[in-house]
């Protein structure tokens, strides 16, 4: 009977081999066809009422986030004829671009001046002989439109404003960058700073791409150095390798074929797929040795170690996979992208772990390692281990009840904030550039506010309707302290002060029925209806306030805004005047609004369904309470991290807490079904445990090593938010072993009594 289950074992085998191969080549062919996607709007939230409002809203003007700024220095004053001389020709070089629509700059740009009668004329801000600069300054530093806009406060920078095409692909961002760096390098400039959208979509892209071969790099060194360290031969190097190798290949090439690209989050995808196939590896390969050590023939030591592991194992894959399908609860797509492929991942991880390496055991002949007398090292140390939490029976439970309250301390000083650039760390070149324009040119953060007339028979020329955007812009910029950059109410009160000769003291609502029936003419005709058309819709109904804000952070826009909200209800007539605040970081910003509720929905799932899984498995409701309490203990060590370090909760920091619950509970899982392995075989609970810390505490131990090494490469990205992942899930899997070890088994000692 047994040499007939082995011809059927070998048969089995041999088309799964052949099966695995085949499907590995095809994943392995669509790789070159991978992607990578960097696109702020899908960290909006989805299926959402506002994120609908904002795309109405853009259809009906133009893209508020299509521009590059460029800031030049020049100390001590930007006033020095050769310096704006060369801006002149810097700009008109830019306005030579295919992709350029349009630069603003104070020397390129002029102050109309209106005379009675209707005759119009221009005055440059700088005159081109340059010999009244000292007059050209006085009269741009009475334009408040220009202050922080186009010239700093501190008279040290200019800014060209460079209004790009929309929605530029990446080849096209590359291109018009590259171009202004060119063109900039052929100037003499003390400094020369880029910010806006494509600027910071070619740097996450190629930080993207240079990291994504980074870990797969690191990713494969850990692998050799594991599986050398772990097995010290040449068969411990390559059987092990194929699964980890064909993960990776099955997921990456899976996502190219269903057209997936790769996303800001999953470029720690190898890492993950190393650390999971690892340690489905390890613990199968791990179990395989010890049976054959205790001269069980190989064909009944491959049997017995898919039985008795491959039921844990595809719990813990299920586990995990769970932690991260349950990020589909978070409303933002690049997270629900990342939960879902990851997860499929795992699952994909253990389908090549039991598939072909059992198989490979078979057929290969075991490495030498397995006779060697070294394997006695980890059973001595298992042992003192137990014996210590024995002896300690009662100090540790004291210790871990003093650390759970200083990390509940910890923990609820946790803050959640989120700021534009927060994802870069602050040396990093392109945040310093951004909060150089934070600093001296209003901020790079857009604010965008849309206008609607609820009754059809107002006009946005209605004086009620001219006074209350009036008012509303006054708020908004002594107040607010937003920099507006495009209104109906600047414009026209611009041009009013153009018909006063440029007295800055008209720059206000024309006092004058007629000179506003002027100024009206004058914005419709106004570049052929170009303007007319940025400023209200065909329809008449719609309009907007644009401008740009510094990046705050999170906490501190919702205060303002909620200041902003309670100004209009006391100063806007709502029935005839609807105002929306809207645009790209504002919809950013409302994911913060979702993340509590996502969390805890994702939390709760993971946490269900392990408890479900404990359930079936011991069918006791109380050693589901005693699994559940070693796993909520890393949770809780993340938290107080958070909150004693004051590392804010946000968006990328937020899914660590379901990523880390789904892998922490792999080992409770491990340990747990081999406990109960042992206890069917007859033996007492205390001798039960302590052969499942000898036989199970290696594999806990060595699974954990790897996985923490394997997140720890995340500590060398760029990006600050998978700096924290990688960070904050190697301290909790630390955690977590330390819990399962000695904690969980005082716990069943303490409180589980056996049914049969």
């Amino acid at each position: 009977m047994k040499r007939v289950g082995e011809n059927t074992f070998k048969r089995i085998g041999i088309i799964s081999l052949v099966i695995m191969t085949l499907i590995t080549i095809f994943f392995a062919f669509q790789i070159p066809n991978t992607t990578l996607n960097y696109n702020f709007e899908e960290f909006f939230p989805a299926s959402d009422e506002e994120s609908d409002f904002f795309y109405n809203h853009r259809d009906r003007f133009d893209s508020e986030n299509d521009f590059i700024l460029v800031a030049i220095e020049h100390h001590p004053s930007v006033f020095d004829s050769a310096f704006l001389s060369s801006v002149t020709a810097f700009t008109q070089k830019l306005d030579e671009l295919e992709l350029v629509q349009f630069t603003r700059s104070i020397t390129n740009q002029s102050e109309l001046l209106i005379y009675p009668g209707g005759r119009t004329s221009e005055r440059p801000f700088i005159h081109p002989s340059y010999a009244a600069l000292k007059e050209d300054s006085i009269r741009i530093y009475e334009k408040p439109e220009l202050i922080n806009s186009l010239i700093s406060e501190d008279g040290s920078t200019l800014l060209v404003f460079v209004r790009h095409l929309d929605l530029l692909s990446k080849a096209k961002s590359d291109l018009i960058v590259e171009q202004i760096q060119s063109i900039s390098s052929e100037f003499d400039f003390q400094r020369v700073r880029l910010a806006g959208r494509t600027v910071g979509q070619i740097f996450y892209v190629e930080t993207m791409t240079v990291e994504m071969a980074n870990y797969i790099g690191l990713s494969m060194i850990l692998v050799v150095l594991f599986l050398l360290l772990a097995f010290r031969s040449l068969w411990g190097l390559l059987i092990p390798q194929i699964v980890v190798v064909g993960s990776m290949i099955w997921i990456v090439g899976f996502m190219a074929l269903v057209g997936e690209p790769i996303n800001i989050i999953l470029v720690i995808l190898p890492s993950i797929m190393f650390v999971v196939a690892m340690s489905d590896v390890v613990h199968l390969v791990s179990k395989y040795f010890e049976l054959l050590r205790d001269g069980v023939d190989q064909f009944s030591a491959v049997k017995t170690s898919l039985k008795e592991i491959g039921a844990a194992t595809f719990l813990t894959s299920l586990t995990t996979a769970i932690g991260f399908f349950s990020l589909l609860f978070v409303n933002v797509i690049p997270i629900k992208v990342f939960g879902l492929y990851v997860g499929i991942g795992v699952l994909m991880a253990f389908i090549l772990t039991f598939s072909v390496l059992p198989v490979l055991f078979y057929f290969t002949k075991p490495p030498k390692i397995v006779n060697n007398d070294q394997h006695n090292f980890w059973g001595p140390i298992m042992q003192r281990s137990y014996r210590f939490t024995l002896k300690h029976r009662k100090t540790l439970p004291l210790i871990f009840v003093v650390g759970i309250i200083v990390m509940i301390i910890g923990a609820l000083q946790m803050k959640s904030n989120n700021f534009l650039m927060d994802d870069l760390k602050s040396n990093n070149t392109m945040k310093m550039d951004f909060d150089y324009m934070d600093e001296h040119f209003g901020g790079v953060r857009p604010f965008e506010i849309a206008l609607a007339l609820k009754d059809t028979t107002l006009s946005y020329w209605d004086t009620p309707i001219l006074q209350q955007l009036d008012q509303l812009e006054d708020y908004l910029t002594n107040d607010y302290g937003v920099d507006i950059k495009l209104s109906l109410i600047q414009t026209i009160r611009v041009l009013n002060r153009a018909h006063h000769f440029g007295d800055p003291e008209f720059a206000q609502l024309p006092d004058s029925k007629q000179r506003l029936k002027n100024i009206r003419r004058m914005i419709r005709i106004a570049d052929g209806g170009k303007l007319n058309s940025l400023l209200i819709d065909s329809t008449g109904k719609y309009s907007r306030i644009n401008g740009a804000i510094p990046d705050w952070g999170n906490n501190f826009n919702t205060e303002k805004n909620q200041q902003l909200y309670n100004f209009l209800a006391e100063n806007i007539d709502t029935n005839s005047l609807e105002v929306t605040v809207t645009g790209t970081a504002h919809l950013l910003d409302k994911n913060m609004s979702y993340l509590s509720t996502s969390l805890v929905s994702g939390l709760l799932f993971a946490i269900l369904i392990v408890a479900l899984i404990m359930g079936l498995l011991f069918r006791s409701i109380k050693m589901v309470v005693i699994s559940m309490i070693p796993n909520f203990i890393p949770l809780l060590v993340i938290a107080a991290i958070m909150g004693y370090f004051d590392i804010n909760l946000k968006i990328t920091t937020a899914i660590v807490f379901t990523i880390a619950f789904g892998i922490a509970v792999d080992d409770t899982i491990h340990f747990l079904s081999k406990f109960n392995l042992e206890l069917k075989k007859g033996k007492s609970i205390p001798y039960a445990l302590k052969r499942t810390i000898i036989s199970t505490g290696k594999a806990i131990v060595l699974t954990s090593a790897i996985l923490c090494s394997g997140f720890t490469l995340l500590l060398f990205s760029d990006f600050l938010g998978t700096f924290y992942m990688g960070l904050m899930i190697s301290i909790t899997l630390l955690f977590a072993v330390i819990a399962d070890l000695f904690l969980l088994p005082l716990l069943i000692l303490y409180f589980y009594r056996r049914r049969y």
